[in-house]
């Protein structure tokens, strides 16, 4: 029980010194491992008329049991307006929300007519279950809506409406763990910038500076990042690339040149490998540009169509400094790409306004080229130095940083998977 609920001052704790303003009860209950969800619609006939002008606005709310006999709200629907055989909008729930995957258990449903000033006009209720409900798979279910005060002073009362249920269908929702242990393999590809607006490598103000005491930026932020996804990709080899630098033999302009100088096999043994070879390629390429975004993009996007089966997922890091030169191509880019097994982490590394960035990252406006919208959010954008704290604690911010550049990452994957419907394959037992 918590005691000294949060007075109106803003003073949280104590409330009023020296006075009860009341208790808190929390009841809590283990959760099931139920993972289905359901969606469901349902309608009213002939329900109460509560409002004096006009008919009744009804809405349903849902409540579970407890394990203690106590009910509480799961679930409200919208209200209709003015009507007393309304037909509410379908909509979803977890099993575990409704009955905490316990079947038999009573899920409790109470009829409301709505008013504006908050004092609902209660209707009637009734009663069911989640296997009851179910039954309505293969044929409607119509529910009696009783007022049991109503009942007591009527003799003659036989109910206060009805409500049917139009559908009910469950689908279980499966979770990135369940398509890493079905043998999906996560694939990481790095590209990083080599444009000359990140200063000489030799100059201690560049982002690619590496002192004998510290790793630079890009280094730090490869780290950081690649440590983590390196434990789920199975073979541990890296596909490593450089953008906008000229290169060696004939100086020619580049955007996306392996970092292990092997156009055959672009592959790094692990994180360092990628790091050994990215310090490599600073001392044999010139800093150049513009910076092109839209040939790497391209690049492991065209791998990624050769198998959308849900057995192969793609992941392209890319470290920058910032300004992009090829938007519109980026944008046509990631737009195509939203349709294959891929996402898209970007890095912003250095003091640079990365607003170009916050438009690929997807989160507020979906992004759109020509007119096409993505089919789904593929990008996620993080700026590297909010992840630099004043005290050089790295090893905290390198943490956080990994932690964020990673989050979405399994709601992109899982919503690849649930637009082609593919199911995670079952695991071998060990």
């Amino acid at each position: 029980v918590a005691q000294g609920v949060q007075d109106r001052s803003g003073h949280g704790g104590q409330g009023v010194p020296g006075k009860r303003c009341g208790t808190i009860l929390l009841l809590a209950e283990e959760l099931s491992n139920c993972r289905d969800i359901v969606t469901m619609q349902l309608c009213a006939n002939k329900l109460d008329k509560k409002d004096f002008f006009g008919k009744s606005d009804p809405f349903l709310v849902f409540y579970r049991s407890n394990e203690d006999g106590t009910f509480t709200i799961c679930h409200k629907t919208e209200v209709v307006k003015n009507t007393l055989n309304p037909v509410w909008q379908p909509f979803t729930i977890p099993v575990r929300a409704l009955c905490n995957g316990d079947y038999d258990r009573t899920v409790k449903i109470d009829v409301y007519d709505w008013d504006r000033d908050g004092s609902h006009d209660f209707i009637g209720e009734f009663a069911t279950s989640y296997r009851e409900l179910s039954r309505a798979q293969s044929q409607f279910t119509v529910y009696e809506v009783l007022n049991p005060r109503k009942k007591c002073k009527k003799k003659k009362y036989v109910n206060s409406g009805t409500v049917t249920l139009l559908s009910f269908s469950v689908e279980s929702e499966f979770t990135f763990v369940d398509y890493i242990r079905g043998g999906t393999q996560l694939n990481f590809t790095v590209a990083i910038d080599f444009t000359a607006s990140n200063g000489l490598p030799s100059q201690p103000t560049s982002l690619h500076y590496a002192s004998p005491y510290q790793l630079s930026a890009y280094a730090l932020a490869l780290k950081a990042v690649g440590e983590i996804i390196q434990d789920y990709d199975s073979d541990k080899l890296f596909p490593a690339y450089g953008f906008g630098a000229k290169v060696p033999p004939d100086g020619k302009i580049s955007h996306q040149f392996p970092l292990n100088n092997n156009v055959e096999n672009p592959s790094c043994a692990g994180i360092e490998g990628v790091l050994e070879s990215y310090l490599q390629s600073l001392r044999t390429v010139q800093l150049y540009g513009p910076t092109n975004f839209a040939p790497i993009i391209n690049q492991v996007a065209g791998i990624a169509a050769q198998v959308t089966d849900g057995s192969q997922y793609h992941v392209l890091l890319i470290i920058t400094d910032g300004v992009i030169s090829d938007m519109l191509q980026t944008k046509e880019a990631i737009v195509t790409a939203s349709s294959l097994p891929m996402s898209i982490i970007i890095v912003g590394v250095g003091p640079a306004e990365f607003e170009a960035m916050e438009e690929l990252d997807g989160d507020e406006v979906r992004l759109s080229s020509r007119g096409r919208y993505a089919e789904r959010d593929i990008v996620q954008f993080v700026p590297f130095r909010d992840y630099v704290d004043d005290s050089g604690n790295q090893v905290l911010s390198m943490a956080r940083l990994a932690k964020d550049v990673l989050a979405e990452i399994p709601e992109q994957l899982l919503s690849y998977m649930k637009t082609r419907d593919i199911k995670p394959r079952r695991a071998d037992p060990e």
